[in-house]
């Protein structure tokens, strides 16, 4: 074979020349898969559908089947990629390469199963590693090796002078050259032919001998002086060994902890990659343990009360600068026993307020709800021992029972409160009028009323603002304004609204939101204190006692303490933005029984 042949580590022609009929890195027996799959986009978006290619051992993806001809959105190489079923949901596969995953929702598990077997058959004919590449790459490994295994050597190594060149017999060669025993005067004859001077020495005139004696103590002394030199030279390196050996264990130390640091960096930074996964929602089975999870609600919490806060502080300054509108909905005296008439004087006859007559079909319901409510949401519970006085500040006190049912927290709750200067009817009418709902309720994110029943009552659709890691939940409930018929002159008037989910066509659940359920009712009852002498009833002489109840199912999986810590520091809050913003909008106005 000729030096400029070259053959691969096989020898075999068949190696380097692709088979026939085949094109080079064409996948033989691949089918490719195209078709619907749901991506984990983001917290905003969730779940969503897309076209799903599986082509030439890549996985790409677009928006829609209709936007393939634009190109794909993203791409994932197979080479070196790791499928991973879902351990619980039977329709979910990941699929990650280094630190990109995607996670991807068939259909049913037979799609997500003939998915996964087509990846792994492109991944497995690929070639990534396999020996078939090597055929096909080729290799040319054999082209220094062919050429190694011959001597470089120099035949000029072995002449020697005077002799030409040889293979052997190399010593007689140099034996030969050293000088003969003839002498002729003060010259040597060598083979050659030349003649070399004798040493001085063995002149005739005067033959010395050897100092064998001085030259072994000179001898003796050298070596003695390499020793000690030798010597000293052991012991500067065993010192320079030591130091440097100090010098390595502290660059070894200072590389473990380097070492360390970069792989706890690697996994915090792989686990933020991955944080926003579908494995870190709220469930029994998230990644997220339930101090995280507390963590990231409380953290998200103080977030939204800081954007309040700002807002508040905006829309002060902004109604500080402009003028009060005159006149609105309460612009018209109020009625009520001592409005009109001084107290020294003869009260007339009650005047019972009838149940508005709106008539729907949700009428029944609306009518059990109301009586349950004033049964039984009236009552004290504050010797209960089921009930826990949770929060106490000033008039204000909530009450929690803990209830759970198949591991989810279902607590209700209770609150009383008194507040001055207001009545039962404007706290119920700001609670009930979504006009005004944007402007206490800072939790909900949009609302719309689904359908109006009748004056008093709709069906109102809310979304609320999501606080991760807890998901979105959304609300449809019937919202309910009813004054309660007194049964003797003495009680106080009562009014109260009640909002109990109900279903709508128009407005089904979806897969964005978790559709929690709600029982709440707000009782409102004003207390009247007589004006003195013959002065005119004034907000001072009123006093609305707040009884708000509230059964809510949050629809989902949250851990237990969260749920409860979160209603703990969020219903004082609610109550007191609410009931400081009714005392804001009736300040001078003109009171509503």
């Amino acid at each position: 074979m000729s030096d400029n042949q070259s053959w691969n580590s096989s020898g075999s022609e068949e190696d380097i020349e692709p088979n026939r009929g085949e094109e080079p890195g064409h996948l033989v027996g691949i089918v490719d898969l195209s078709g619907v799959l749901s991506k984990w986009t983001n917290y905003i978006h969730g779940w969503q559908d897309r076209w799903v290619v599986l082509k030439n051992n890549t996985l790409s993806y677009y928006k829609s089947q209709d936007e393939t001809e634009y190109g794909c959105r993203g791409s994932l190489c197979l080479s070196k990629a790791v499928i991973t079923p879902h351990e619980f949901d039977e329709c979910r596969l990941d699929i990650s390469v280094n630190d990109s995953v995607w996670y991807l929702r068939a259909q049913d598990p037979e799609h997500r199963l003939q998915w996964i077997d087509s990846i792994e058959l492109h991944r497995a004919d690929s070639g990534y590693g396999s020996e078939s590449s090597l055929r096909r790459h080729g290799s040319m490994l054999s082209l220094t090796s062919a050429t190694s295994g011959y001597s470089a050597t120099s035949t000029s190594s072995f002449k020697v002078p005077g002799n030409g060149y040889c293979g052997r017999g190399i010593v007689e060669d140099d034996e030969d050259d050293f000088p003969n025993t003839r002498t002729d005067g003060e010259f040597l004859h060598n083979n050659n032919g030349s003649k070399e001077k004798l040493f001085q020495a063995l002149s005739p005139k005067g033959i010395n001998g050897i100092d064998f004696k001085g030259e072994a103590i000179t001898f003796k002394a050298t070596t003695a002086g390499i020793l000690a030199t030798l010597s000293h030279c052991i012991d500067l390196m065993v010192k320079r060994e030591d130091s440097w050996q100090k010098r390595l264990d502290k660059e070894m130390e200072k590389r473990r902890r380097i070492e360390e640091g970069y792989k706890s960096a690697l996994n915090e930074l792989k686990k933020k990659s991955h944080f926003g996964g579908p494995d870190y929602e709220e469930g029994p089975n998230s990644l997220i343990n339930e101090d995280e999870f507390f963590d990231a609600v409380e953290a998200a919490l103080d977030r939204q009360d800081k954007i309040e806060e700002q807002s508040q502080t905006e829309k002060t300054r902004i109604q500080r600068s402009s003028p009060v509108p005159p006149g609105d909905v309460y612009s018209c005296a109020g009625s009520h026993r001592f409005s009109d008439k001084p107290r020294s004087k003869p009260s007339p006859p009650l005047i019972v307020m009838a149940p508005p007559r709106d008539v729907h079909r949700f009428s029944a319901e609306v009518e059990e709800m109301v009586q349950n409510h004033m049964t039984y949401s009236l009552q004290d519970v504050g010797g209960d021992a089921n009930w826990q006085l949770v929060v106490e500040e000033g008039e204000m006190k909530v009450y929690r029972r803990e209830v759970e049912e198949n591991g989810i927290v279902l607590d209700p709750l209770k609150a009383t409160h008194s507040v001055k200067g207001v009545t039962g009817h404007e706290v119920c009418h700001y609670f009930w009028d979504t006009a005004y709902r944007n402007d206490w309720e800072t939790t909900i994110e949009n609302f719309n009323v689904v359908e109006s029943l009748s004056d008093n009552a709709a069906i109102v659709y809310q979304t609320h603002k999501r606080v991760w890691p807890a998901s979105q939940r959304d609300v449809l409930y019937l919202s309910a304004m009813r004054k309660i018929l007194a049964n003797n002159e003495n009680d106080p008037d009562t009014w109260l609204v009640c909002n109990f989910s109900v279903d709508h066509d128009d407005a089904q659940p979806s897969s964005r939101c978790v559709r929690a359920k709600i029982n709440i009712a707000m009782i409102c009852q004003t207390l009247v204190s007589p004006p003195e002498g013959d002065k005119e009833i004034s907000r001072d002489n009123i006093l609305c006692k707040i009884t708000y109840v509230a059964n809510v199912n949050p629809g989902g999986w949250a851990p237990a303490s969260v749920l409860r810590a979160v209603a703990k520091r969020e219903y004082p809050k609610f109550l007191k933005r609410f009931t400081s913003y009714v005392q804001e909008k009736t300040a001078g106005k003109a009171i509503l029984f």
